[in-house]
């Protein structure tokens, strides 16, 4: 199991962005949580690495039809067994 800390910034709050996060979370067995910033959007995503990438690459392209990912940051962290689920915070 691998663990990615995703850091996006541009128009991702306030157009659904974490409910369409949670959506291809659930879409590909994605486990942890996307958290609104202070202008940003923050996720903590893992699970196997075939999963992951394309769960990365999708939320990087703006999941939800609103937004728009100007900039964003991918860093590999540990994994937490203490996700059971994706959530929203």
């Amino acid at each position: 199991m691998e663990a990615k800390l995703i850091t996006l910034t541009g128009k991702v709050q306030g157009v659904g962005f974490r409910y369409h996060t949670k959506a291809i979370a659930d879409q590909y067995g994605i486990k942890g949580y996307a958290k609104n910033l202070t202008e940003d959007v923050e996720v903590f995503a893992q699970g196997d690495e075939p999963s992951l990438a394309q769960f990365t690459d999708a939320v990087v392209s703006g999941p939800a039809p609103l937004s728009r990912v100007a900039d964003y940051s991918v860093e590999s962290v540990e994994p937490d067994d203490d996700y059971t689920n994706f959530k929203t915070l």
